[in-house]
């Protein structure tokens, strides 16, 4: 009689133990194999992190580069964590915690992510909520869940990858759907969980980030079971909570890396923003909130709101001395550091940014502590204090001299263009009754298996399961995969043979 399956390893489909490509003998060391051999982990290197990688070369990272970061910290993280013995009574307390399980989420984590990084998000989302009629909308982290329990075909069967439950569970950054799952749903709680909230512009339309969606509810219930009674529904596993810490520390350290490299951070300016507060900190704390808004163009107003922001959101940890002293520690890493000299491309240059970052992720890793009772917008792992503070404040120079340039606000413009055309391109192809035969084959799988998942009377089925089926296809595509398509669509293109993507 065999043994009976550990609950956090069981898999999603019952094929047994190994799959046939399976080398590794521990399911969670298996998983992380197959979610390095998927496809859609290869695309990932030619996907946005922040720029698109075909405008930007080596210099920046993509989202495969930033996903084996990810792993690299949060496996060093639960190595740290596993190997305290103070540390081992809660973690089996809170449903466990394998470093194997923690890195295989971490490089599965941004597999959902559409071309053209977090603009492709939002846009994928507007258009499958107003124009496709889906009322889940697209997610990124939800996308990610769909791939590894729907989308991705193994053999003859749409089974996903079949991950374990612990693996599955720990991808869920966010362990809710965009309305419904579960019930109390997270957002009516008073605050709600990171991510739980509507966001302002769609007040009705749900969680503004959501970990899956209704088509995958049961799927998730299943990740989830071996930690019943051990954590809420609404929080994070343990390895979750990991993951989304490791994410954050990676995002923080390599997007000053990558703007420092192609010279966009620049001393003066970011040194102004810093030193600017730190100078009329008293006097711009003392400004409404309105004039405050009023002196945005004004050196350390950027600062002063994010202080403020961090009150409101985040009071379980926000502390002004704290704060004060982590605008300190980055203007003196970064702008009387790393940035006093432009990058040249030397070795000597890239040592030194190699250093920077080596130091600031061996800072921020060592301040990682385990807690029992974790506030709720936060998880049971988390930065301590001083470090948290610090990673906010690095977060701010990136929206402020990155995000916030009018350049790449005219890069993403058009880039929102060519994901509407696109998706409008594909609908009008998918609804020709002449040109059926023609679909790409992929097309039409995608459009049985969302019919397949939607139930007999569901208004608008077929509609429904073509808007999603577009999106599914959409989603998958790297940047400039969705700019090819679009040329060849458009008849721009006069190469009819391409290895830009496959039909």
């Amino acid at each position: 009689m065999s043994e009976p399956v550990d609950p956090r390893a069981r898999r999603l489909f019952d094929t047994g133990p190994t799959g046939p490509g399976d080398l590794a003998a521990s399911p969670f060391r298996a998983d992380r194999d197959r979610i390095v051999t998927s496809p859609f982990f290869a695309r990932l290197g030619g996907v946005t992190q922040v720029i698109s990688p075909g405008g930007s070369g080596l210099l920046v990272h993509n989202r495969l580069t930033h996903s084996l970061k990810v792993a690299q910290v949060a496996r060093a993280i639960a190595e740290r964590l596993t190997a305290d013995p103070a540390n081992r009574n809660l973690l089996d307390k809170l449903g466990g915690c394998d470093p194997d399980v923690v890195e295989a989420a971490a490089l599965a984590h941004d597999l959902g992510h559409p071309p053209f990084g977090h603009l492709g998000e939002a846009v994928l989302d507007r258009l499958a909520r107003e124009r496709l009629g889906l009322p889940d909308g697209f997610e990124g982290n939800a996308q990610s869940y769909r791939i590894v329990t729907s989308t991705e075909i193994r053999g003859a069967a749409t089974i996903g990858l079949n991950l374990t439950a612990a693996v599955r569970a720990a991808i869920v950054k966010y362990p809710w759907t965009r309305l419904g799952y579960p019930d109390p749903h997270p957002r009516r709680m008073s605050p709600p969980p990171r991510g739980a909230s509507a966001p302002s512009w769609a007040p009705e339309s749900g969680s503004a980030k959501f970990g899956a969606y209704t088509t995958e509810v049961d799927d998730l219930r299943q990740a989830r079971a071996p930690f019943a009674g051990k954590i809420p529904d609404w929080q994070q596993t343990v390895e979750a909570s990991i993951m989304d810490t490791a994410d954050d520390i990676a995002y923080a350290i390599h997007d000053v890396e990558d703007f420092h490299r192609v010279g966009v951070l620049q001393q003066g300016t970011v040194a102004a923003e810093l030193i600017g507060w730190q100078r009329e900190a008293k006097r711009l704390g003392g400004l409404s909130d309105a004039a405050l808004d009023g002196s945005s163009r004004q050196a350390g107003a950027a600062i002063e709101k994010l202080r403020r922001r961090l009150h409101r959101r985040d009071r379980w940890v926000t502390d002004d001395e704290a704060f004060a002293e982590a605008v300190e520690q980055v203007r003196h890493d970064l702008v009387d550091g790393l940035l006093a000299d432009q990058f040249d491309g030397s070795v000597a240059a890239e040592q030194y940014v190699a250093r920077f970052s080596g130091r600031w992720t061996r800072r921020l890793v060592d301040a990682i502590r385990l807690t029992d009772s974790p506030a709720v917008r936060s998880g049971h792992v988390l930065l301590d204090r001083p470090q948290w503070h610090e990673v906010q404040v690095l977060k701010l120079i990136h929206h402020r001299f990155v995000l916030d340039r009018p350049d790449l606000a005219l890069h993403q413009r058009g880039q929102a263009r060519l994901l509407g055309t696109l998706v409008e391109a594909l609908l009008a192809w998918i609804v020709d009754p002449a040109e059926e035969a023609r679909l790409p084959q992929r097309l039409h799988d995608l459009v049985e298996l969302a019919e397949a998942e939607l139930p007999p009377g569901t208004p608008d089925r077929a509609a429904r399961a073509r808007g999603r089926a577009i999106v599914d296809f959409v989603a998958a595509l790297t940047d400039q995969q969705a700019v090819a398509l679009l040329d060849a669509l458009s008849g721009r293109s006069g190469q009819l043979w391409t290895d830009a993507f496959v039909l």
